[in-house]
């Protein structure tokens, strides 16, 4: 019987975003505000949630998102954009805070998506801008690059848009409230030798490079394995055990192994299956 798989997902053309297959499986996403810091305004908050949604969607056509902050911008993202400001609905408590919702829940559904996030960061990514390299699942930077939970410079919580869950899981307890508490920089050296980053590169030309030659070997991977792979991670990082972490990957291994004997292998661009024949 021949399996009918899902189409291949629509993406509109976005405001704020740039969208591009670079490569097959491979999506490349602009941040489009190069004027304004790539600043998190209300049309791109909407605009990445959407891309989220379509994404979960999409993951045999879509295996790796580059997230890059452009040619042109100034730095990543520099977090909420103030100027913007609010509407008057949003200066009310109960308006503020579903804003709020909106802008945590972005995080949430980055994590959620199948695909594997590699943020590509350049010059400054804060506030807001650093929960999006957070939210991703692999960060490379270029020598400039600086980090900042800029919450507290600004008159308000140090903790903001998932940055008190992923910070202490990426460096550490320690360092994360030291750096949510100043609200100070760390540059691409310490976020190196924190482990907030994997690789560092020359500039801003060298980004794209260094983020596709890990993205191909990630999309060579059956699109299931990547999918259950970041499933696994994001459970047990907050497993209550070693037992309860186990539960999981051996579900896992079982729906691959399944998987594997059952696939179209029209899909599958490695064509093994869990046990080759020698």
């Amino acid at each position: 019987m021949k399996i009918e798989y899902p189409q291949v997902v629509t993406y509109p053309t976005y405001e704020t975003l740039l969208t591009e297959m670079v490569e097959p499986n491979i999506m490349k996403v602009t941040l489009n505000r190069p004027k304004a810091y790539n600043a998190l305004s209300h049309t791109l908050v909407a605009e990445l949630t959407d891309l989220c949604e379509r994404l979960k969607e999409d993951f045999y056509n879509v295996r790796v998102v580059l997230l890059y902050g452009g040619d042109e911008s100034k730095g990543f993202c520099a977090g909420l954009d103030v100027k913007q400001g609010l509407d008057e609905y949003e200066k009310t408590v109960p308006g503020f805070y579903a804003y709020q919702i909106k802008l945590g829940e972005l995080e949430l559904k980055m994590t959620q998506t199948p695909q594997a996030w590699i943020a590509l960061v350049d010059n400054v990514s804060a506030g807001g801008g650093f929960s999006l390299a957070m939210a991703s699942d692999i960060r490379i930077c270029t020598k400039t690059a600086r980090f900042s939970c800029f919450y507290a410079n600004v008159g308000i919580g140090g903790c903001d848009m998932c940055s008190s869950y992923q910070l202490p899981r990426l460096i550490g307890t320690g360092r994360a409230y030291e750096m949510m508490l100043t609200g100070n920089f760390i540059n691409a050296d310490e976020a190196w030798n924190l482990g907030l980053v994997t690789k560092v590169v020359e500039d801003r030309p060298s980004l794209m490079p260094a983020g596709l030659e890990l993205a191909r070997v990630i999309a060579a991977k059956d699109p299931m394995a990547v999918r259950l792979t970041k499933e696994a991670m994001r459970c047990n990082v907050d497993a209550s055990g070693f037992e309860n972490a186990l539960h999981v990957e051996n579900r896992n291994q079982t729906l691959m192994i399944a998987h594997n004997m059952n696939k179209d292998p029209n899909l599958d661009p490695i064509g093994k299956h869990w046990i080759e024949e020698r």
